[in-house]
């Protein structure tokens, strides 16, 4: 297993998530310094917890796998999008047991495909399929936006023009405290917000819309 720096004092429990399914133990909640990958995990597709979800649901509902690629941060296996509803379906794969509300949320993401929409980003503060922010990059659109989705319905909350990115991995950073939430590419910041719609913890996933087939790999959540 390979980790970037920031997430080596994060290793043990990146090994317990692994083990796990993915996820840490029920008596171990999102509090501090949990890392998930999907490295020793079979082929197939996400286990429970993890909830595969669509927003706006389209038939059939978006399917995610755990699949190889030798080019992830925590080689050989990632969690991507295998297949989708619509092209206008919000594709979540969550887990509610990761409890967050403040604190950092970073994420590597690899867009693989898409003709509609391409790219994506990290879910969190996750009530149900149809209430949750995500942060998501698209390289289609060449943009980066924060958005709170209630009921269903994406509200935007803060855009910037996306650099153009010479590496295949793309590094997602959010900070949410109370209602400010800050976020980065790469740890640049981008994107800045006030936004108080969704004040409780909820849960902590991963977000494509439409075809965007896309990868993650190393999804670190550190609570306060």
């Amino acid at each position: 297993m390979r980790a970037t720096p920031t997430l080596l004092p994060f290793l043990l429990l990146a090994a317990a998530c692994s083990d796990s399914g993915g996820v840490p133990p029920p008596s171990k909640s999102a509090a501090p310094g949990i890392v998930v990958n999907f490295a020793d995990l079979p082929h197939g597709p996400a286990p429970a917890p993890w909830k595969q979800e669509s927003t706006k649901a389209g038939e059939p509902v978006a399917t995610w796998v755990i699949q190889a690629d030798e080019t992830a941060p925590s080689a050989p296996q990632v969690l991507a999008l295998e297949r989708f509803g619509s092209a206008k379906t919000f594709n979540l794969c969550w887990n509610p047991d990761l409890k967050f509300r403040d604190g950092t949320i970073e994420v590597s993401v690899r867009s693989l495909a898409g003709e509609v929409d391409q790219g994506g980003g990290p879910a969190w503060r996750i009530r149900d399929a149809g209430n949750y922010y995500v942060c998501r990059y698209n390289p289609l659109e060449k943009n980066f936006r924060l958005y709170v989705v209630v009921g269903g319905e994406r509200k935007q909350l803060a855009t910037a023009d996306a650099p153009d990115l010479p590496k295949p991995w793309t590094r997602i950073g959010v900070e949410h405290v109370g209602d400010k939430i800050r976020c980065t590419m790469d740890g640049k910041t981008l994107l800045e917000a006030t936004d108080a719609t969704l004040p409780e913890a909820g849960g902590v996933g991963v977000w494509t819309k439409a075809d965007a087939r896309t990868a993650f790999d190393d999804l670190a959540v550190s609570a306060r």
